[in-house]
Protein backbone atom coordinates (compact mmCIF):
# COMPACT_ATOMS: atom_id res chain seq x y z
CA UNK A 1 0.00 0.00 0.00
CA UNK A 2 1.49 3.39 -1.09
CA UNK A 3 0.58 6.86 -0.84
CA UNK A 4 2.26 9.90 -2.48
CA UNK A 5 4.28 11.57 -0.50
CA UNK A 6 4.72 8.90 1.98
CA UNK A 7 8.54 7.83 3.18
CA UNK A 8 9.64 4.55 2.11
CA UNK A 9 10.74 1.35 4.06
CA UNK A 10 13.94 -0.51 3.43
CA UNK A 11 13.17 -3.86 3.37
CA UNK A 12 14.36 -5.59 6.64
CA UNK A 13 16.13 -8.87 6.65
CA UNK A 14 14.14 -11.83 8.59
CA UNK A 15 16.66 -15.17 8.10
CA UNK A 16 14.36 -16.63 10.92
CA UNK A 17 10.88 -15.93 10.02
CA UNK A 18 8.79 -18.69 7.93
CA UNK A 19 5.52 -19.04 6.37
CA UNK A 20 3.75 -22.62 6.60
CA UNK A 21 0.63 -23.57 5.41
CA UNK A 22 -1.83 -24.69 8.49
CA UNK A 23 0.59 -23.75 11.49
CA UNK A 24 -1.59 -22.04 14.13
CA UNK A 25 1.27 -20.77 16.55
CA UNK A 26 3.07 -17.90 16.89
CA UNK A 27 6.68 -18.73 18.44
CA UNK A 28 8.29 -15.89 19.39
CA UNK A 29 10.33 -14.44 22.56
CA UNK A 30 11.86 -10.90 21.73
CA UNK A 31 10.06 -10.42 17.65
CA UNK A 32 6.62 -9.65 17.69
CA UNK A 33 4.63 -7.45 15.76
CA UNK A 34 4.67 -4.27 17.77
CA UNK A 35 8.07 -3.96 17.10
CA UNK A 36 7.20 -2.46 13.40
CA UNK A 37 4.32 -0.36 14.91
CA UNK A 38 4.21 2.56 17.15
CA UNK A 39 0.77 1.61 18.03
CA UNK A 40 -0.78 -0.08 21.19
CA UNK A 41 -0.64 -4.29 20.27
CA UNK A 42 -4.25 -4.36 21.77
CA UNK A 43 -5.62 -2.77 18.44
CA UNK A 44 -4.70 -5.15 16.19
CA UNK A 45 -4.18 -8.32 18.57
CA UNK A 46 -7.59 -9.41 18.50
CA UNK A 47 -7.04 -12.51 20.96
CA UNK A 48 -3.74 -14.33 22.87
CA UNK A 49 -4.94 -17.82 22.92
CA UNK A 50 -2.58 -19.41 25.16
CA UNK A 51 1.11 -18.85 26.43
CA UNK A 52 3.05 -21.26 27.66
CA UNK A 53 6.80 -22.64 28.32
CA UNK A 54 8.54 -24.28 26.06
CA UNK A 55 12.22 -25.92 25.00
CA UNK A 56 14.62 -25.46 28.37
CA UNK A 57 12.08 -22.31 29.35
CA UNK A 58 13.90 -20.05 26.75
CA UNK A 59 10.70 -18.64 24.68
CA UNK A 60 7.09 -18.81 25.02
CA UNK A 61 4.24 -19.98 22.25
CA UNK A 62 2.18 -17.14 21.58
CA UNK A 63 -1.43 -18.21 19.10
CA UNK A 64 -3.32 -15.37 17.92
CA UNK A 65 -4.96 -13.91 14.87
CA UNK A 66 -4.18 -10.26 13.25
CA UNK A 67 -7.32 -8.04 11.98
CA UNK A 68 -6.03 -6.99 8.87
CA UNK A 69 -9.30 -4.51 8.91
CA UNK A 70 -7.27 -2.29 11.74
CA UNK A 71 -3.79 -2.36 9.63
CA UNK A 72 -5.54 -1.12 6.67
CA UNK A 73 -7.49 1.65 8.83
CA UNK A 74 -4.47 2.29 10.68
CA UNK A 75 -1.91 2.92 8.29
CA UNK A 76 -4.11 4.35 5.95
CA UNK A 77 -5.99 6.63 7.45
CA UNK A 78 -2.43 8.26 7.99
CA UNK A 79 -1.21 7.96 4.23
CA UNK A 80 1.78 6.12 5.62
CA UNK A 81 3.55 2.92 3.70
CA UNK A 82 2.69 -0.22 5.33
CA UNK A 83 6.26 -1.32 6.44
CA UNK A 84 7.16 -4.77 4.50
CA UNK A 85 7.53 -6.55 7.58
CA UNK A 86 4.15 -5.79 8.29
CA UNK A 87 2.93 -6.47 4.46
CA UNK A 88 4.55 -9.64 4.82
CA UNK A 89 2.47 -10.75 7.91
CA UNK A 90 -0.48 -9.70 6.08
CA UNK A 91 0.13 -11.57 3.34
CA UNK A 92 0.49 -14.67 4.85
CA UNK A 93 -2.61 -14.28 6.85
CA UNK A 94 -4.73 -13.51 4.01
CA UNK A 95 -3.80 -16.59 2.33
CA UNK A 96 -4.79 -18.62 5.88
CA UNK A 97 -1.40 -19.24 6.42
CA UNK A 98 0.88 -18.06 9.82
CA UNK A 99 4.53 -17.40 10.74
CA UNK A 100 6.81 -19.26 13.04
CA UNK A 101 9.52 -17.15 14.05
CA UNK A 102 11.66 -18.77 16.73
CA UNK A 103 13.72 -18.03 19.31
CA UNK A 104 16.75 -16.41 19.50
CA UNK A 105 18.15 -18.50 21.49
CA UNK A 106 18.31 -21.43 18.83
CA UNK A 107 20.07 -19.17 16.54
CA UNK A 108 23.84 -19.35 16.19
CA UNK A 109 24.36 -15.80 14.78
CA UNK A 110 22.63 -14.27 18.05
CA UNK A 111 23.23 -17.10 20.77
CA UNK A 112 26.34 -18.98 19.61
CA UNK A 113 30.15 -18.07 20.26
CA UNK A 114 30.44 -15.90 17.29
CA UNK A 115 33.86 -14.86 18.79
CA UNK A 116 35.36 -18.27 18.31
CA UNK A 117 36.03 -17.53 14.75
CA UNK A 118 38.75 -20.49 14.72
CA UNK A 119 39.65 -23.55 17.40
CA UNK A 120 42.48 -23.89 19.24
CA UNK A 121 42.31 -27.59 20.72
CA UNK A 122 44.73 -26.82 23.01
CA UNK A 123 42.32 -24.25 25.30
CA UNK A 124 40.00 -26.05 27.44
CA UNK A 125 37.55 -23.70 27.39
CA UNK A 126 37.41 -23.22 23.97
CA UNK A 127 37.21 -27.43 23.99
CA UNK A 128 34.28 -26.75 26.57
CA UNK A 129 32.46 -24.44 24.05
CA UNK A 130 32.47 -26.32 20.92
CA UNK A 131 31.23 -29.86 22.81
CA UNK A 132 28.54 -27.11 24.79
CA UNK A 133 27.58 -26.17 21.25
CA UNK A 134 27.25 -29.59 19.50
CA UNK A 135 25.14 -30.90 22.11
CA UNK A 136 22.86 -27.79 21.71
CA UNK A 137 23.00 -28.80 17.80
CA UNK A 138 21.20 -32.04 19.32
CA UNK A 139 18.37 -30.23 20.80
CA UNK A 140 18.18 -28.10 17.77
CA UNK A 141 17.87 -31.03 15.50
CA UNK A 142 14.54 -32.24 16.86
CA UNK A 143 13.13 -28.61 17.19
CA UNK A 144 13.87 -28.76 13.02
CA UNK A 145 12.14 -31.99 12.89
CA UNK A 146 9.08 -30.80 14.83
CA UNK A 147 8.81 -27.74 13.17
CA UNK A 148 9.25 -29.21 9.53
CA UNK A 149 12.62 -26.59 9.47
CA UNK A 150 14.60 -27.85 6.10
CA UNK A 151 17.17 -27.56 3.71
CA UNK A 152 18.23 -23.35 4.43
CA UNK A 153 15.40 -23.48 6.79
CA UNK A 154 16.77 -25.68 9.57
CA UNK A 155 18.57 -24.18 12.35
CA UNK A 156 20.73 -26.53 13.43
CA UNK A 157 23.65 -27.06 11.22
CA UNK A 158 25.10 -23.63 11.99
CA UNK A 159 26.10 -24.94 15.56
CA UNK A 160 28.05 -27.58 14.06
CA UNK A 161 29.50 -25.78 10.62
CA UNK A 162 31.41 -23.19 12.45
CA UNK A 163 33.98 -25.44 14.30
CA UNK A 164 34.12 -27.38 10.95
CA UNK A 165 31.80 -30.04 12.18
CA UNK A 166 30.20 -33.15 9.75
CA UNK A 167 26.51 -34.57 10.71
CA UNK A 168 27.32 -38.15 10.20
CA UNK A 169 23.96 -39.77 12.01
CA UNK A 170 21.21 -39.20 14.48
CA UNK A 171 20.15 -41.09 17.37
CA UNK A 172 16.02 -41.28 17.25
CA UNK A 173 13.92 -42.73 20.18
CA UNK A 174 12.02 -45.46 19.20
CA UNK A 175 9.36 -44.83 21.62
CA UNK A 176 8.32 -41.53 19.95
CA UNK A 177 10.78 -40.89 16.82
CA UNK A 178 12.61 -37.92 18.53
CA UNK A 179 16.06 -36.96 17.77
CA UNK A 180 17.86 -37.09 21.19
CA UNK A 181 21.35 -37.32 19.95
CA UNK A 182 23.68 -36.74 16.95
CA UNK A 183 27.14 -38.09 16.14
CA UNK A 184 29.54 -35.62 14.66
CA UNK A 185 32.63 -36.38 12.68
CA UNK A 186 35.34 -33.15 12.70
CA UNK A 187 36.48 -32.52 8.68
CA UNK A 188 39.69 -34.22 7.53
CA UNK A 189 42.19 -30.90 6.86
CA UNK A 190 41.01 -29.90 10.54
CA UNK A 191 41.73 -32.89 12.61
CA UNK A 192 45.09 -32.19 14.21
CA UNK A 193 46.83 -32.64 17.86
CA UNK A 194 44.19 -32.42 20.74
CA UNK A 195 41.12 -32.42 18.72
CA UNK A 196 38.16 -34.68 18.44
CA UNK A 197 37.62 -36.71 15.55
CA UNK A 198 33.84 -37.81 16.55
CA UNK A 199 31.78 -36.13 19.21
CA UNK A 200 28.48 -37.72 20.57
CA UNK A 201 26.54 -35.40 21.64
CA UNK A 202 22.84 -36.35 23.96
CA UNK A 203 20.32 -33.56 24.48
CA UNK A 204 18.67 -33.06 27.92
CA UNK A 205 14.82 -32.89 28.65
CA UNK A 206 12.77 -30.88 26.00
CA UNK A 207 9.48 -29.51 26.67
CA UNK A 208 8.10 -29.44 23.11
CA UNK A 209 4.86 -31.62 22.29
CA UNK A 210 6.29 -34.66 20.51
CA UNK A 211 8.73 -35.06 22.70
CA UNK A 212 8.05 -34.27 26.37
CA UNK A 213 6.14 -37.01 27.08
CA UNK A 214 9.03 -39.36 26.38
CA UNK A 215 11.55 -37.29 28.33
CA UNK A 216 9.97 -36.67 31.39
CA UNK A 217 9.29 -40.55 31.57
CA UNK A 218 12.92 -41.06 31.58
CA UNK A 219 13.70 -38.02 33.79
CA UNK A 220 11.92 -40.40 36.53
CA UNK A 221 13.42 -43.25 35.07
CA UNK A 222 16.87 -41.54 36.06
CA UNK A 223 15.42 -40.57 39.88
CA UNK A 224 14.82 -44.39 40.13
CA UNK A 225 18.02 -45.27 39.06
CA UNK A 226 16.50 -47.20 36.09
CA UNK A 227 17.72 -45.06 33.04
CA UNK A 228 19.44 -48.38 32.39
CA UNK A 229 16.45 -50.59 31.65
CA UNK A 230 15.16 -47.98 28.58
CA UNK A 231 15.47 -48.48 24.85
CA UNK A 232 17.06 -44.73 24.60
CA UNK A 233 20.11 -46.01 26.72
CA UNK A 234 20.26 -49.40 24.50
CA UNK A 235 20.32 -46.96 21.37
CA UNK A 236 22.46 -44.67 22.89
CA UNK A 237 25.41 -47.37 24.23
CA UNK A 238 25.02 -49.43 20.78
CA UNK A 239 25.66 -46.23 18.61
CA UNK A 240 28.88 -45.49 20.98
CA UNK A 241 30.08 -49.22 20.80
CA UNK A 242 29.99 -49.11 17.02
CA UNK A 243 31.60 -45.59 16.24
CA UNK A 244 34.67 -47.23 18.90
CA UNK A 245 34.61 -50.02 17.24
CA UNK A 246 35.10 -48.52 14.05
CA UNK A 247 37.96 -45.87 14.70
CA UNK A 248 39.57 -48.04 17.22
CA UNK A 249 38.67 -45.69 20.84
CA UNK A 250 40.54 -42.86 20.01
CA UNK A 251 39.99 -39.27 19.77
CA UNK A 252 36.26 -39.87 20.45
CA UNK A 253 34.44 -37.52 23.07
CA UNK A 254 30.76 -37.76 24.55
CA UNK A 255 28.74 -34.45 24.92
CA UNK A 256 25.54 -34.14 27.21
CA UNK A 257 23.55 -31.76 29.06
CA UNK A 258 21.10 -32.84 31.88
CA UNK A 259 19.47 -35.77 30.89
CA UNK A 260 22.20 -36.34 28.05
CA UNK A 261 24.78 -35.65 30.52
CA UNK A 262 23.34 -38.81 32.69
CA UNK A 263 22.86 -40.76 28.85
CA UNK A 264 26.72 -39.61 28.39
CA UNK A 265 27.65 -40.96 32.03
CA UNK A 266 25.79 -44.07 31.38
CA UNK A 267 28.07 -44.77 28.25
CA UNK A 268 31.53 -43.89 29.37
CA UNK A 269 31.04 -45.70 32.62
CA UNK A 270 29.75 -49.09 30.11
CA UNK A 271 32.91 -48.00 27.99
CA UNK A 272 35.55 -47.45 30.85
CA UNK A 273 34.45 -51.00 32.32
CA UNK A 274 35.53 -52.65 29.09
CA UNK A 275 38.98 -50.37 29.42
CA UNK A 276 37.97 -47.55 27.16
CA UNK A 277 38.39 -44.41 28.50
CA UNK A 278 36.27 -41.68 26.19
CA UNK A 279 36.97 -38.02 26.92
CA UNK A 280 33.23 -36.70 28.60
CA UNK A 281 32.01 -33.20 28.60
CA UNK A 282 28.79 -33.46 31.16
CA UNK A 283 26.83 -30.05 31.54
CA UNK A 284 24.74 -29.78 34.76
CA UNK A 285 24.63 -33.48 35.10
CA UNK A 286 21.77 -34.63 37.69
CA UNK A 287 22.62 -35.65 41.26
CA UNK A 288 19.47 -36.79 42.87
CA UNK A 289 19.81 -35.97 46.72
CA UNK A 290 18.48 -33.68 49.76
CA UNK A 291 20.20 -30.31 48.93
CA UNK A 292 22.47 -29.94 51.56
CA UNK A 293 24.86 -27.60 49.22
CA UNK A 294 21.97 -24.99 49.26
CA UNK A 295 22.41 -24.46 53.47
CA UNK A 296 24.51 -22.18 54.04
CA UNK A 297 25.54 -23.05 57.73
CA UNK A 298 29.23 -24.75 57.13
CA UNK A 299 28.28 -26.41 60.14
CA UNK A 300 25.54 -27.71 59.47
CA UNK A 301 25.94 -28.90 56.21
CA UNK A 302 29.25 -30.62 56.82
CA UNK A 303 27.42 -32.29 60.35
CA UNK A 304 24.82 -33.42 57.27
CA UNK A 305 27.41 -34.91 55.53
CA UNK A 306 29.35 -36.86 58.44
CA UNK A 307 25.71 -38.51 59.14
CA UNK A 308 24.84 -39.52 55.91
CA UNK A 309 28.57 -41.02 55.32
CA UNK A 310 28.49 -43.02 58.48
CA UNK A 311 24.78 -43.95 57.63
CA UNK A 312 25.09 -44.65 53.86
CA UNK A 313 28.31 -47.01 54.95
CA UNK A 314 26.32 -48.91 57.91
CA UNK A 315 23.98 -49.77 54.70
CA UNK A 316 26.42 -50.86 52.26
CA UNK A 317 27.85 -53.38 54.62
CA UNK A 318 24.40 -54.44 55.70
CA UNK A 319 24.30 -55.30 52.28
CA UNK A 320 27.77 -56.46 51.43
CA UNK A 321 27.00 -58.64 54.55
CA UNK A 322 24.15 -60.04 52.88
CA UNK A 323 25.54 -60.84 49.29
CA UNK A 324 23.47 -57.54 47.60
CA UNK A 325 25.38 -56.12 44.79
CA UNK A 326 28.88 -57.61 45.40
CA UNK A 327 30.33 -55.88 42.41
CA UNK A 328 30.11 -52.76 42.89
CA UNK A 329 33.07 -52.25 44.89
CA UNK A 330 35.09 -54.16 42.24
CA UNK A 331 33.32 -52.22 39.14
CA UNK A 332 33.72 -48.57 41.12
CA UNK A 333 37.42 -49.28 41.08
CA UNK A 334 37.44 -50.47 37.72
CA UNK A 335 36.05 -47.00 36.45
CA UNK A 336 38.21 -44.55 38.51
CA UNK A 337 40.27 -44.17 35.87
CA UNK A 338 38.03 -42.52 33.75
CA UNK A 339 38.12 -38.87 34.32
CA UNK A 340 34.88 -37.21 32.60
CA UNK A 341 34.61 -33.16 32.92
CA UNK A 342 32.10 -32.02 34.86
CA UNK A 343 30.42 -28.43 35.14
CA UNK A 344 27.58 -27.59 37.21
CA UNK A 345 26.56 -24.35 38.09
CA UNK A 346 26.05 -23.56 42.48
CA UNK A 347 22.85 -21.79 41.99
CA UNK A 348 21.43 -25.37 40.20
CA UNK A 349 20.23 -27.81 42.65
CA UNK A 350 19.91 -30.86 40.16
CA UNK A 351 23.37 -30.83 39.71
CA UNK A 352 24.62 -28.33 42.32
CA UNK A 353 25.50 -31.98 44.88
CA UNK A 354 28.60 -32.63 43.21
CA UNK A 355 29.96 -29.58 44.96
CA UNK A 356 29.64 -31.21 48.00
CA UNK A 357 29.94 -34.55 47.25
CA UNK A 358 33.45 -34.47 45.99
CA UNK A 359 34.47 -31.84 48.88
CA UNK A 360 32.86 -33.89 51.24
CA UNK A 361 35.39 -36.83 50.25
CA UNK A 362 38.16 -35.06 50.58
CA UNK A 363 37.31 -33.29 53.99
CA UNK A 364 36.86 -37.16 55.36
CA UNK A 365 39.98 -38.35 54.09
CA UNK A 366 41.46 -34.95 55.82
CA UNK A 367 40.09 -35.88 58.94
CA UNK A 368 41.00 -39.53 59.03
CA UNK A 369 38.05 -41.43 58.13
CA UNK A 370 38.69 -41.63 54.55
CA UNK A 371 37.16 -45.23 54.68
CA UNK A 372 33.85 -44.36 55.84
CA UNK A 373 33.59 -42.44 53.08
CA UNK A 374 35.33 -44.61 50.69
CA UNK A 375 32.13 -46.90 51.22
CA UNK A 376 29.78 -43.78 51.55
CA UNK A 377 31.03 -42.40 48.16
CA UNK A 378 30.34 -45.19 46.16
CA UNK A 379 26.46 -46.06 47.49
CA UNK A 380 23.32 -44.27 47.01
CA UNK A 381 21.96 -42.82 50.92
CA UNK A 382 17.80 -43.60 48.73
CA UNK A 383 19.30 -46.54 47.19
CA UNK A 384 20.58 -48.07 50.23
CA UNK A 385 17.14 -47.37 51.66
CA UNK A 386 15.51 -49.02 49.34
CA UNK A 387 17.47 -51.89 49.43
CA UNK A 388 17.01 -51.98 52.48
CA UNK A 389 13.18 -52.69 51.71
CA UNK A 390 13.80 -54.85 49.28
CA UNK A 391 13.38 -51.84 46.29
CA UNK A 392 16.84 -51.55 45.59
CA UNK A 393 18.10 -51.19 42.03
CA UNK A 394 20.63 -53.72 40.57
CA UNK A 395 22.69 -51.33 39.08
CA UNK A 396 25.23 -48.69 40.62
CA UNK A 397 23.58 -45.18 40.89
CA UNK A 398 24.54 -43.28 37.90
CA UNK A 399 25.32 -39.99 39.08
CA UNK A 400 28.18 -41.42 42.03
CA UNK A 401 31.71 -41.37 40.12
CA UNK A 402 35.11 -42.12 41.54
CA UNK A 403 37.14 -39.46 39.51
CA UNK A 404 36.27 -36.37 37.73
CA UNK A 405 37.28 -32.90 36.67
CA UNK A 406 35.10 -30.44 38.31
CA UNK A 407 34.14 -26.82 37.01
CA UNK A 408 32.09 -24.87 38.70
CA UNK A 409 30.54 -21.54 37.39
CA UNK A 410 31.21 -18.68 39.90
CA UNK A 411 29.95 -15.75 37.78
CA UNK A 412 26.78 -14.03 38.90
CA UNK A 413 23.50 -16.00 38.05
CA UNK A 414 19.68 -14.34 37.74
CA UNK A 415 18.33 -17.30 38.28
CA UNK A 416 17.45 -21.11 38.35
CA UNK A 417 16.65 -21.28 34.85
CA UNK A 418 19.70 -19.49 33.91
CA UNK A 419 22.29 -21.74 36.34
CA UNK A 420 20.57 -24.87 34.32
CA UNK A 421 20.96 -23.68 31.45
CA UNK A 422 23.34 -24.36 28.29
CA UNK A 423 24.45 -21.16 26.91
CA UNK A 424 26.00 -20.39 29.78
CA UNK A 425 29.04 -23.02 28.76
CA UNK A 426 30.10 -21.39 25.81
CA UNK A 427 30.39 -18.25 27.30
CA UNK A 428 34.12 -16.40 27.14
CA UNK A 429 34.28 -14.72 30.37
CA UNK A 430 32.98 -17.23 32.45
CA UNK A 431 34.63 -17.25 36.49
CA UNK A 432 35.07 -20.82 36.40
CA UNK A 433 36.75 -22.95 39.44
CA UNK A 434 38.24 -26.22 38.61
CA UNK A 435 39.44 -28.66 40.67
CA UNK A 436 40.76 -32.42 39.32
CA UNK A 437 39.37 -35.53 42.19
CA UNK A 438 41.06 -39.09 41.93
CA UNK A 439 39.35 -41.82 43.24
CA UNK A 440 42.27 -44.11 45.31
Amino acid sequence: MKVNGSPNFPSPSFPSIQTSPKVTKFRTLDIHPSKFLDYPPSDYLQRERERESYEKGDAFVISFQLDLFLFGRFWGRRGITLPPAIAHLSMALSTEQSITVVSERDVFSISGPRYLTSVDWKFPHQRRAVAACLVQAAYILDCDRQENRRGPNALAPAWWQFCHFDLIRTLVDDADCSIFGAIFELKPPFLIQNAPRFVIAFRGTLTRRDSVARDLTLDFHLIQNSLHRSSRSEIAIQAVRNIVSASGGSNIWLAGHSLGSAMATFCGKNMAKCGVLLEAFLFNPPFFSAPIERINNQKVKHGLRIAGSVITAGLSIARKLKQERPVIEDSFAVISSWVPCLFVNPNDHICSEYIGYFEHRKNMENLGVGIIEKLATQNSLGDGFLSAIGRGSESDPLHLLPSAILSINLSPCPDFKAAHGLHQWWQPDLHLQTRQYMYN
